[in-house]
């Protein structure tokens, strides 16, 4: 936890990963041994809860990066399951219907991705222009 963190007591940066860790703010309270209604005070501050969102999206972003790198794995599995000819047909069917579903999804995410990309290098360039 980096940027305006520093500002926070010690106790307040304990609550952050306390709140990060434990499954509510009353169990989180009681990890760092102060009362609930402290750290709810602290939650409405606008310094606290500016660090604990900053905490929050980091943790989700780690999340994510794990599920990036299982994604092989788990596209491994379906495709496995998939040509399987010993697995249920209505298993085989499930599996290659994910993969046409996230086919399809990944396609035109692609094409969004290049129309914005194109609107981008169109607005610079008139930008450029004036």
């Amino acid at each position: 936890m980096s940027g305006d963190v520093t500002k926070l007591r010690p106790k307040q940066e304990a609550a952050l990963v306390a709140l990060l860790s434990n499954r509510n703010v009353e169990d989180a309270a009681r990890a760092v041994k102060v009362a609930p209604r402290t750290l709810y005070r602290w939650l409405n501050g606008p310094e606290f809860d500016n660090a604990y969102r900053r905490a929050r999206r980091a943790a989700y972003g780690q999340a994510t990066a794990r599920l990036h790198q299982a994604s092989g794995a788990a596209v491994s599995a379906v495709l496995k399951i998939m040509v399987d000819s010993s697995a249920p047909a209505s298993t085989r069917l499930r599996a290659a219907d994910i993969v046409l579903g996230h086919t399809a999804k990944a396609i035109e995410i692609e094409d969004i991705d290049a129309r914005v990309a194109a609107l981008e290098r169109a607005i610079e360039e008139s930008t450029q222009r004036r």
